[in-house]
């Protein structure tokens, strides 16, 4: 039984009072009975709003699923559904051009485009080296992966591939920061003279300054489109001694921002795994988080990195940033925690939890110098809303955090995640309801799709999710997106981002896929590793995105809304019976790796081998799409539920083997009868019934009910 302590009409777990009253008010200037005062009337006046959001959204889609089902076997008529979404307000009015109106925005957001991590706040050694991934080593990352094309030999250094690493820094120099003449790879020595660099550069602006002495310098530091470089000189050291001109290394500014997730990757279910979430966070925003570290027979303290000093031309001294950018990533409106209870009883609504304590936490670091935000300001990602009134919901939900803490108004900064298809269709008035806060849209393919086989669940059986990017309404949701936040004013105010890479050990396609997302005039990306970050830094030197803004907005609007509102279905299209298995077991094995370590172990997100062994990295979002992919073909009979069965039963011993090396994981084979295996199964064949397809209720429950076993 949780403990509980009375706190202003709240049921408080008692670790959590404990923690906020103990670790997260002192030095805030906030004390308790404030605190808890505003958390009750926070709950008790915003948490009625946010059921009767979560009511409405169920109305709305009882409306559309009772809509397709009255034309079952006809012709889908595009103008007709259009006009249905209109009247039911699905399809909310235009209310014409606006432009946001937020102010005090940190440059890694506002100005600089440059890679994104989203990592799990629950892990401290994760956490950390997100943060500290503002930097990275471009020879580490090209060495260590199959950036080259392929893996690395085993055993000690590699002197063949070290020197393929080098030329390939090389000639990345060579077209981020030329010189005036020649190559950098035929540079003999480098120095600074006379406030030039030697040898000199092509453009003279791309010298931001130098580490150490100028003439025989430890450090060269480049500027290419707001983003940094620095060439490292050190002759004493095995690459730079044999190198002409001692370079040694050359450094990235990587990772300029870093979402700190407490939600779609983490396993939260209780005020236990709350209280974790929020630590981390408060060690990050204090800037005292440590965790130790062991590698091979090393044991060392990992903090967070300092920031670089470095002398300008002029010789002056100048400081580089040495963390990223930390936003924190709030849950969605959906669901509930039993860590503290309201006056009647009832579980509160975690987002208003985490609006508040979050943001209490981030005012640490409002109150030292030097630390997250050099704009006094606390972002905050908010995922998973529907609509501009949900939107506007959160916007006013931290407008009374603001008044509670004593901040002054929009403080906190949003990020407004577009993988709803309500909010993908009134992306401009969902913008519009935050234009004072909004710091933040992008894309999310996976949940949006989760989303758009929901939405016309009744519509008939949906294309194979690996068909969906080739689809209409992906490509006018990818553009719609940028073009939406271009004309709303995002330029030089606010970031346009896009979504995962999600294969981590695939680094070679990374590089000639992920540029398209700057070609795409995103401001920044999604990465799935600090090493990943690395390397797609240096698609931010090759594309200019300012200036691919300024194309688009010339080129005008592109997608349409006929288009993103394109269902799409297989069509009467029949498939051979060996493509359905192998569809079938995809998702059933996708789901059963994530599922089986979320339930059983509390993790929140995993690499999770597919069926050919390839590493993708799986959260709630790749459960969602694959879980209500199953349930859409199991409604629509293209699939039984005996086949599914069966896939699952097979996919869950193929899970089983790709783990054998676990010492802390459970086999679901041979009886099936587990916790893990029954959530997976809820997943799919109670999928329709979750509201808006989500996992997160089958999954609180079954991870709670293996808890309380334990």
């Amino acid at each position: 039984m949780t403990q509980r302590i009375e706190k202003n009409g709240l049921q408080v777990a008692a670790e959590l009072a404990a923690f906020i009253e103990e670790r997260a008010l002192p030095g805030t200037g906030v004390d308790a009975g404030t605190f808890w005062n505003g958390f009750s009337d926070l709950v008790h006046e915003m948490g009625p709003r946010n059921r009767s959001l979560l009511q409405r959204r169920e109305e709305i889609q009882r409306q559309i699923d009772e809509w397709h089902v009255a034309r079952a076997g006809q012709a889908h008529d595009a103008g007709a559904y259009r006009a249905f979404l209109e009247e039911i307000g699905y399809i909310e009015p235009d209310n014409g051009a606006f432009e946001i109106e937020t102010t005090a925005v940190d440059p890694e957001i506002a100005t600089v485009a440059g890679p994104q991590l989203v990592v799990p706040i629950t892990n401290a050694r994760f956490a950390l080296n997100a943060a500290n991934a503002r930097w990275g080593s471009l020879y580490d990352a090209l060495y260590g992966t199959d950036a080259l094309g392929d893996l690395p030999p085993e055993g000690g250094y590699d002197a063949e591939r070290g020197a393929r690493v080098i030329s390939w820094g090389r000639a990345f120099l060579d077209e981020a920061v030329p010189l005036a003449q020649g190559s950098w790879a035929d540079v003999g020595a480098v120095s600074v003279e006379v406030g030039a660099l030697v040898p000199a550069l092509a453009d003279p602006g791309h010298l931001a300054g130098y580490i150490g002495d100028a003439h025989a310098p430890q450090g060269v530091v480049l500027r290419r489109h707001g983003l940094h470089i620095i060439v490292d000189i050190d002759p004493s050291s095995q690459i730079g001694a044999s190198d002409a001109a001692g370079i040694s290394d050359i450094r990235l500014e990587s990772a300029l921002s870093t979402i700190m997730d407490c939600e779609d990757s983490v396993a939260c279910v209780d005020a236990e795994d709350k209280v974790a979430a929020y630590e981390n966070w408060l060690g990050l925003m204090t800037g005292d988080l440590a965790e130790e570290v062991e590698k091979g027979d090393k044991r060392f303290t990992r903090r967070l990195s300092d920031d670089i000093t470095y002398s300008t031309p002029d010789g002056g001294t100048a400081r580089l940033k040495g963390r990223s950018l930390m936003l924190v990533r709030n849950v969605g409106h959906l669901m509930t925690t039993p860590a503290v209870l309201d006056r009647d009883g009832q579980e509160v609504g975690e987002g208003l939890m985490d609006a508040l304590v979050t943001v209490a936490v981030a005012m640490h670091d409002l109150r030292r110098e030097g630390g997250n935000s050099a704009c006094a300001s606390v972002y905050v990602v908010k995922p998973k809303m529907h609509g501009s009134a949900e939107v506007a919901f959160a916007d006013a939900v931290f407008a009374r955090v603001e008044r509670i803490l004593g901040l002054p108004v929009n403080t906190v900064k949003i990020g407004i995640m577009d993988e709803e298809r309500r909010t993908s269709v009134n992306l401009r008035e969902c913008i519009r309801a935050a234009k004072s806060r909004v710091a933040f849209i992008n894309t999310g393919f996976l949940d949006r799709t989760g989303d758009e086989i929901h939405t016309s669940m009744e519509a008939g059986p949906m294309l194979p999710k690996g068909e969906m990017k080739s689809t209409p309404w992906i490509e006018a949701y990818e553009n719609r997106n940028v073009d939406i936040g271009l004309a709303c004013g995002f330029r030089g105010r606010a970031q346009i981002g896009k979504g995962m890479w999600a294969m981590p050990d695939r680094m070679a396609d990374m590089l000639a896929a992920k540029i398209g997302h700057p070609q795409a005039g995103a401001n920044c990306a999604w990465v799935p590793s600090p090493t990943a970050a690395v390397l797609h830094a240096t698609h931010y030197h090759k594309v200019d995105v300012a200036a691919r803004q300024d194309e688009i907005v010339r080129g005008g609007s592109r997608g349409t809304l006929g288009d993103l509102l394109t269902i799409p279905l297989m069509s009467g299209r029949n498939m051979p019976a060996d493509e359905v298995t192998r569809e079938i077991e995809n998702n059933a094995q996708g789901i059963l790796g994530y599922v089986v370590r979320w339930v059983d172990q509390g993790v929140g997100c995993s690499k999770v081998p597919d069926l050919n062994d390839v590493g993708l990295m799986e959260d709630r979002a790749t459960c969602r799409i694959s879980s209500q992919a199953l349930a859409n073909w199991l409604h629509h009979g293209v699939v039984s539920k005996a086949q599914v069965m069966a896939a699952m039963k097979k996919m869950a011993q193929v899970v089983d083997r790709q783990n054998a090396g676990d010492p802390a994981y459970r086999p679901m084979a041979p009886d099936f009868d587990g916790v893990a295996f029954k959530a997976a199964c809820d997943l799919v064949f109670d999928g329709r019934a979750q509201p808006s397809g989500y996992t997160e209720p089958v999954l609180h429950a079954r991870r709670l009910e293996l808890k309380a076993e334990d």
